[in-house]
């Protein structure tokens, strides 16, 4: 998880940082203004391994932007003169988040694309038609005969490590686990652990454990990768209640 340092000389008072016929495709035009932006971000965060960016704002709304979206909702003149939507971003992620003086990011993509600058207006917005926004996207590539190759995610093999209590109630301290097809973040495989071993669903509830990969703790909605190591990290010093665990 990848904080934006840049923007701490402003966040010190506001809170954390931690097709008939062809149409022109224009992603919604939000006018950059030279006043002071409407909404100012309290924390942005970058999930590189999720390629996610996360935004919240000062009046407690908070967004979570694939990085796909982001870059096919480009702002610049290059994408915006399209005459048709941008296609096969799919896996496309952000390298760099840039400060634009007090009121935007330029965000840098792994594809080359460098010249789209996002202000905290744009951002909200965003953020807030995500879902219209994305719908209509999708039509626009339904209507080209496009499909879009999400990545087909196939078996991984990974290490669970048990901490604390976790350890003592499971008696085991790690095990090597074959994820399937269908387990693709941190919220599928809490569910993974609960129904695979219903007498101690209670320690994988979402507010009993923490989880880390790799060493880093992780989202709910972040990714697992073959090879990942995956520690589960009990959120109390007491375990919940489990009577049917032996």
């Amino acid at each position: 998880m990848t904080a934006l340092p840049i923007l701490s000389y402003r966040v010190a008072h506001l809170g954390r940082l931690c097709n008939h016929p062809r149409p022109i495709w224009l992603p919604p035009v939000i006018p950059m203004r030279e006043q002071a932006p409407r909404h100012i971000p309290t924390a942005i965060h970058l999930h590189q391994k999720s390629r996610i960016l996360s935004i919240e704002f000062e009046d407690g709304r908070g967004f979570e932007l694939p990085c796909e979206y982001l870059r096919v909702f480009s702002r610049a003149a290059e994408v915006r003169a399209l005459d048709r939507p941008v296609t096969g971003k799919e896996a496309v992620n952000i390298t760099a988040l840039e400060s634009q003086g007090n009121y935007a990011l330029r965000l840098v993509f792994d594809d080359g694309h460098d010249t789209g600058i996002y202000s905290w207006d744009t951002l909200y917005q965003l953020g807030l038609n995500q879902a219209q926004n994305w719908e209509t996207y999708l039509e626009r590539l339904r209507a080209l005969g496009y499909q879009r190759q999400e990545g087909c995610v196939g078996s991984r093999r990974v290490k669970l490590l048990y901490f604390a209590h976790l350890a003592k109630k499971l008696r085991r301290e790690s095990e090597a686990l074959e994820l399937p097809a269908s387990v693709a973040d941190v919220t599928a495989l809490l569910g993974l652990l609960c129904r695979r071993m219903p007498a101690a669903a209670p320690l994988f509830a979402a507010d009993q454990v923490r989880v880390t990969i790799n060493r880093q703790f992780a989202e709910p909605f972040t990714r697992l990768e073959d090879g990942d190591e995956i520690g589960l990290v009990p959120t109390f010093p007491t375990a919940p209640p489990t009577p049917d665990l032996v």
